[in-house]
């Protein structure tokens, strides 16, 4: 009986022995398995990076490129006085403010403590020597400061900038690049192969015959954000055609472009995209002082009976989105996303039924002046532009079927201009490449397109230009797209698409926009 329970207390200790090295052995397995998750996140932490890609490369100056791929990339190595966000608004940079001293003059502050990535001070002579190399050489950014005469430097910190006209929201070209003097003291400006210093969030590491490396500025002035990526590598190829086919292969993790068959380089799967309005935008001119566009119900008859969906899908294969007025592609005066197309062929009968207008044959019909007049019309477009004689013709078809007569006019380039510039057209279809500017002098303005004015429209665009006020400023412009579409001196038709397509491993804020891919790359890591 004793021997028996000497082995039992054996068996349970040697079964407490088994169960004790068990969790020993667990536990350092566990302990293992942590040790090496947190290896890799640390490896991954370290080597958080993206690739880019550049086609036909140029240069790194960036008043120098003539390429847009390289102005987007060099956005990241190079700082604007002024810069524009996600919604396009005008944000400080290195200019922390500025105020207009009359109509034609302004005093911008510079941001103190800012310093190139080689450790120099960066200062107002910085800007003077900038502003210097866009009057006299010819740039991409020249045009921002068409109507700049002269810069003082008041201090090393202030710079006053002369206009010759007033120029409504002038921030907004404030927006080049900034230069180093000092570096190129020692350096020739002209030589493309320089790659000189900036005050970005990145700066050049390495320069190779395929590729760049960027890596973090350790000298960048905002030290309150912090950078997730550690290195950017930008790979160069000859032709657009291998930077889509780069990127298809997984070697470039982001393009943007507004290549409407992207799709066909890219395919369509193994990645990300995300798709906005672009910049090109067109629309119709309606002559308010012709006779009979002078009348309102007619202006917004012809703008119900025209099927914006139908041009988007039968001219352009639903590539391009429908829009209703200038400012509606995301800018933060105007943020209203008007999902109609406007196309009501009912309440365009009812419209002109109720003006007087009669319908006979096929079309409608008034006595004007002591004569009958059908609603006869002709459309001005431009010759050599075979997609706006196709979106042209669409546009007659439709106003055909409503009994308004449309007659196409093709205009030589030439010709097309002088009658822009005379006023000497019923209708025009007009292609403009938007700017982050919401100023509306265009449509609205002194001796505007379509000749229309009104006081309330003095008022607003007097008040628009004269006020700081974010909230009145808004107010103003929902009130400018509110006359836009009721009072109808233009039909905005539609704006084309932009694509950014990106890595499905890309994590972050993609905020990008047409104007810069790179809107909160602070928050990207892969």
């Amino acid at each position: 009986m004793k021997s028996n329970v000497f082995k039992y207390l054996f068996i349970i200790f040697v079964i407490i022995i088994a169960i004790g090295a068990f969790f020993i052995i667990q536990s350092n397995e566990n302990e293992q398995e942590t040790q090496e998750d947190t290896s890799a996140e640390d490896t991954q932490e370290i080597l958080r990076e993206i690739r880019l890609g550049i086609a036909q490369y140029d240069t790194l100056n960036p008043l120098l490129t003539t390429n847009k791929n390289v102005q987007d990339i060099t956005k990241l190595i190079f700082e604007p006085l002024v810069d524009i966000s996600s919604d396009y608004k005008a944000t400080p940079v290195l200019a922390t403010e500025w105020a207009k001293q009359d109509a034609t003059t302004y005093i911008i502050k510079l941001r103190e403590n800012v310093k190139w990535s080689n450790g120099e001070r960066f200062t107002s002579t910085d800007v003077q020597f900038t502003y210097d190399r866009l009057k006299e050489n010819s740039s991409i950014y020249s045009s921002n400061l068409e109507h700049v005469t002269m810069l003082e430097v008041v201090d090393d910190y202030t710079i006053k900038m002369y206009l010759d006209q007033e120029v409504p929201f002038f921030e907004y070209y404030l927006t080049f690049p900034i230069m180093s003097k000092t570096f190129f003291d020692t350096q020739d400006y002209n030589d493309t192969g320089i790659i000189s210093v900036g005050t970005g969030k990145y700066k050049v590491e390495e320069v190779q015959e395929n590729y760049i490396t960027l890596t973090k500025n350790t000298n960048w002035w905002d030290r309150d954000t912090e950078l997730s990526l550690e290195k950017i590598t930008v790979n160069l190829y000859d032709s657009i055609g291998e930077l889509y086919n780069a990127f298809k292969l997984g070697n470039v993790d982001m393009v943007s472009t507004n290549n409407n068959n992207i799709q066909e380089y890219i395919g369509t799967i193994g990645y990300s995209t995300k798709e906005i309005k672009g910049r090109e935008h067109d629309f119709i001119v309606l002559n308010t002082q012709n006779e009979l566009l002078s009348n309102q119900e007619v202006r917004r008859a012809i703008s119900y009976s025209i099927d914006k969906s139908n041009i988007v899908s039968n001219v352009f294969q639903n590539k391009y989105y429908t829009s209703s007025f200038p400012l509606d592609f995301g800018s933060w005066v105007y943020q209203e996303q008007d999902v109609s197309s406007g196309y009501n062929p009912e309440q365009a009968n009812q419209l002109l039924s109720e003006n007087g207008w009669s319908y006979r044959n096929g079309y409608w019909q008034k006595t004007l002046n002591r004569r009958t007049r059908r609603i006869e019309l002709n459309l001005i477009v431009k010759a050599s532009n075979g997609t706006q004689i196709s979106v042209a013709e669409n546009i007659k078809t439709q106003l055909a079927s409503q009994g308004i007569i449309i007659n196409i006019q093709q205009y030589s380039d030439e010709q097309y201009n002088i009658a822009v510039q005379n006023k000497s057209y019923d209708m025009i279809l007009c292609s403009m490449n938007l700017s982050p500017n919401p100023d509306m002098t265009l449509f609205f303005g002194e001796n505007n397109l379509a000749n229309y004015a009104t006081d309330e429209i003095t008022n607003l665009m007097n008040e628009v230009k004269n006020t700081t006020d974010e909230q009145t400023i808004k107010n103003d412009y929902t009130r400018l797209a509110e006359i836009y579409k009721s009072d109808v001196p233009y039909i905005s038709l539609y704006t084309n698409k932009h694509t950014i397509a990106y890595n499905t491993e890309l994590v972050g804020e993609i905020n990008s926009n047409w104007f810069n891919p790179f809107c909160g790359i602070e928050t990207w890591y892969k």
